[in-house]
């Protein structure tokens, strides 16, 4: 069995250096790099919020649509669910990687999307259709007003924005196909 004085020379020849963060003065913990202005910020925390809208809104209609080609439309929300779910993180990481605090809370979200409120109950497949539609063209919308701020300050969440933009002119186009009737 070892003794105090064992337990203590082994104590001493331990050569690791100490866990970070217990001894760094605030000025050593301070976080490093490129930080973000309010107005980015700010522009990165509009896109998050219509993004956390969307997918809470996707949600909803998936849960409550119904009729005819119920089937596609409900997968069809999947996919948008999905895609509003992953950007939200990646915006959300990018504000931490850039020194900024991503605010999700509920009350937050509700105070502040740019999204009109999703209608309760049951909603026919063509009325679905149209409010996700107008739903994803909001948040292409929101990522078009803030894109020139956000690239003159920091071309890298430009890029992200870019990916976001991308993706919800596409669903949009897909989802509004299918009540539109071919021109003639």
């Amino acid at each position: 069995m070892a003794t105090t004085t064992d337990k203590a020379s082994s104590a001493t020849r331990n050569k690791r250096r100490p866990s970070r963060g217990a001894e760094l003065t605030d000025e050593q913990n301070a976080e490093k790099g490129f930080q973000a202005s309010e107005t980015l910020s700010n522009s990165l925390q509009r896109v998050l919020v219509d993004l956390i809208e969307l997918s809470l809104q996707g949600k909803e209609a998936h849960w409550n649509v119904v009729g005819t080609n119920f089937r596609d439309t409900h997968l069809q929300l999947d996919e948008i669910i999905d895609a509003a779910r992953e950007f939200a993180d990646d915006i959300a990481e990018r504000m931490r990687a850039l020194h900024s605090l991503p605010d999700g809370r509920s009350d937050t979200v509700a105070e502040t999307t740019t999204l009109p409120e999703f209608p309760q109950g049951e909603i026919a497949t063509t009325e679905v259709i149209d409010l996700m539609t107008e739903r994803l063209d909001a948040v292409a919308g929101t990522v078009r007003e803030v894109h020139d701020a956000v690239d003159d300050e920091d071309p890298t969440s430009a890029d992200i924005l870019h990916g976001v933009l991308e993706r919800v002119e596409q669903l949009s186009w897909m989802v509004s196909a299918e009540n539109r009737t071919p021109r003639r």
